[in-house]
């Protein structure tokens, strides 16, 4: 099958959205299909074709990126030019996946969007521009797709834009054989110079305001045995630098910046609880707690839609409360005293990855939806 895979943004640029792509391209890629990613050229630097783990990479050089959304309207006149079975679009940011159902349209190819989370505009106007986006390039993106996939229960439940669309629901996936339990994370912890007893709490993740880095720093104060790694960079990272230094806390948190593709696994695995600390409907599924969780770790994450269902709460982690940097700090400490409940949460949620979130698992409902709609066309 020719399967095209439209992602407004896509390696090099980091996030979950694109490590899914990634990932589940490669494994249709494995499979025998003939997969190509159509993405935005949002760096010169970057080709504008190449190959990558078996599949094709075309990069479009976008008119113009507003509110961290790429215009590429050249997205459809090279999305005219494939040839594809199927065009599977990701959103948000919202213009690609337009595209992917327009050009579909126009063809008679199925499409699928997968509707990773809500669109929320962080200004006076948002709510405004939020309504007329769904009502109108939001409204015909779900319309024109074959099938809308969305990645959690609750999150398809508590969204207005795809209540009606009775969309399929498909976890991102998570590569269990990169993340696991037996990654040494001595070298880290060397390089970081954190002692083997010393106990750590990590968070992975864009430094931005809908990721509630603010309610992870602050927790720290109420966390004084333990410390705080923020791997990940973004607008807010001065912001956070400041307020850390506020809170008397800057000499036990500590910013690493951007982390390599190759150098997440070890620093997983050199933490003692992971924290996703989320307080907005951007983050409707949190990937990076499936991938500490397939390391082996205990996780703390935010009660909010879609994170939520990720773990049951006491099981494979804690859900705190979102926007409460007391209530964060005690799951934290909760956790950091108990080595054992630690352990036993990692251990279970290690195996609900490799049970429901599995690249394996995850690519054959995949291929499974592409098979059904073009079946159907």
């Amino acid at each position: 099958m020719r399967i095209a895979q439209i992602s407004p943004w896509f390696y090099p640029h980091l996030g979950g959205v694109e490590s899914h792509v990634h990932v589940l391209s490669a494994a249709l890629a494995a499979r025998g299909h003939d997969v190509t990613v159509v993405t935005t050229r949002h760096d010169p630097s970057l080709a504008e074709e190449e190959s990558m783990d078996g599949f094709r990479v075309v990069r479009v050089k976008p008119r113009a990126i507003v509110m961290r959304t790429p215009i590429a309207p050249q997205m459809r006149t090279r999305l005219r030019m494939l040839e594809a079975d199927v065009f599977h679009g990701h959103f948000p940011p919202p213009l690609a996946a337009h595209y992917a159902t327009s050009v579909g349209a126009e063809r008679g190819t199925p499409s699928v969007v997968t509707y990773h989370c809500d669109v929320e505009i962080p200004s006076a106007f948002g709510l405004l521009l939020e309504s007329l986006y769904r009502r109108s390039f939001g409204a015909s993106t779900l319309d024109q797709a074959t099938k809308v996939v969305v990645t959690t229960r609750t999150y398809a439940a508590t969204s207005r834009a795809v209540w009606r669309h009775n969309p399929a629901v498909i976890p991102n996936a998570v590569d269990h054989r990169r993340f696991h339990p037996d990654v040494d994370p001595s070298a880290v912890r060397a390089k970081l110079r954190i002692g083997p007893t010393e106990l750590v709490v990590l968070l992975v993740s864009r430094i931005e305001p809908h990721k509630g880095i603010e309610h992870f720093v602050e927790a720290a104060r109420y966390v004084p045995e333990a410390r705080f790694l923020v791997a990940g960079d973004g607008s807010l990272v001065p912001t956070m630098r400041r307020l850390a230094s506020t809170l008397g806390v800057a000499d036990r948190i500590r910013f690493l910046g951007r982390v390599s593709e190759a150098g997440l696994p070890q620093l997983y695995a050199a933490c003692d609880v992971f924290v996703l600390p989320s307080v907005s409907r951007l983050e409707a599924f949190g990937i990076v707690a499936l991938e500490a969780m397939a390391t082996g770790k205990a996780v703390v994450v935010a009660d909010i839609p879609g994170v939520r269902e990720v773990i049951e709460d006491g099981k494979e982690g804690l859900l705190a409360d979102p926007v409460n940097p007391q209530d964060l700090a005690k799951k934290i400490r909760w956790l950091l005293a108990d080595p054992e409940a630690r352990r036993a949460m990692g251990q279970r949620g290690r195996e609900k990855v490799v049970a429901s979130f599995s690249v394996e698992r995850v690519t054959d409902q995949i291929e499974a939806l592409y098979r059904s709609i073009a079946k159907a066309s």
